[in-house]
């Protein structure tokens, strides 16, 4: 699902007050991590995660990767902090205008 700007505005909007809950270490993209980015995305729909990279392409591979095994969409990213949604299927917590 492709999201407009101005859903991406509103989810930006909603981002802005939430804190990084996931934190990539010197281990990178671990299946752990991916089963609790999982769980994140099921239950709040919206996250932060913080990827620490120190090159810009290893950054943007990290947080590509997260997207693609996740199933969820990059909102938007600053530095090293990404916002991801992925809507749940069985109850929606945010509605998209």
């Amino acid at each position: 699902m492709s999201l407009t700007e101005k859903q991406k505005k509103h989810l930006r909007r909603l981002g802005h007050a939430l804190e990084p809950v996931l934190l990539t270490g010197a281990a990178g993209i671990t299946p752990g991590l991916l089963a609790e980015l999982d769980t994140t995305l099921a239950h709040h729909e919206l996250v932060k995660v913080r990827v620490r990279a120190a090159a810009r392409a290893d950054r943007d591979a990290m947080i590509e990767a997260l997207c693609e095994a996740s199933g969820a969409e990059l909102v938007q990213r600053i530095g090293h902090v990404a916002l991801l949604w992925r809507p749940n299927p069985e109850q929606r917590r945010i509605p998209l205008a």
